[in-house]
């Protein structure tokens, strides 16, 4: 392991034994959750369809793990999206339709804690190469992801 991936890899668990509430490293943001795994899911997968978003599939990996008898803690992904938001950046990169839809993992820690990670959406068209003509796209698709996110995360 290189020195600053050993460094990165420090400061994530010292951020996570601080309870740090939402973090960002190499466009990935993870938010923790006022909720349990379930809730978190079913609370997200309200706010996305209520803000109009088609949800494609939502995926239990803890599921799947269980049915090869593996073992792995409430780990689920919601895959959803909206074509008018995301065919401007597929039309600037056709490429980012790799990281399209978008995605949400809700999973929880070994302490208990729950929470949501996401690609952030201008780190995806930096990604893919993306430039100013999409910026108008990238930024509203941000503010919906981090709406719903937020949404799902809030205690009740």
């Amino acid at each position: 392991m290189r020195r600053w991936e050993a460094g990165l890899v420090a400061l994530t668990a010292f951020l996570f034994a601080w309870g740090l509430q939402a973090m960002a490293a190499d466009g990935l943001t993870t938010v923790k959750s006022g909720c349990g795994p379930k809730e978190t899911m079913n609370r997200l997968e309200g706010e996305v369809r209520a803000k109009g978003m088609t949800v494609f599939s939502r995926i239990d990996h803890a599921a799947g793990a269980a049915d090869v008898g593996l073992s792995l803690r409430p780990t689920e992904l919601l895959i959803f999206g909206n074509a008018r938001a995301g065919t401007p950046l597929m039309q600037s990169a056709q490429t980012i339709g790799l990281d399209l839809p978008l995605k949400v993992l809700v999973w929880q820690d070994a302490s208990g804690d729950t929470w949501l990670s996401y690609n952030d959406p201008s780190w995806l068209a930096k990604r893919h190469g993306i430039g100013h003509e999409a910026e108008r796209a990238t930024t509203a698709i941000s503010a919906a992801l981090a709406a719903v996110v937020k949404a799902a995360a809030s205690a009740p």
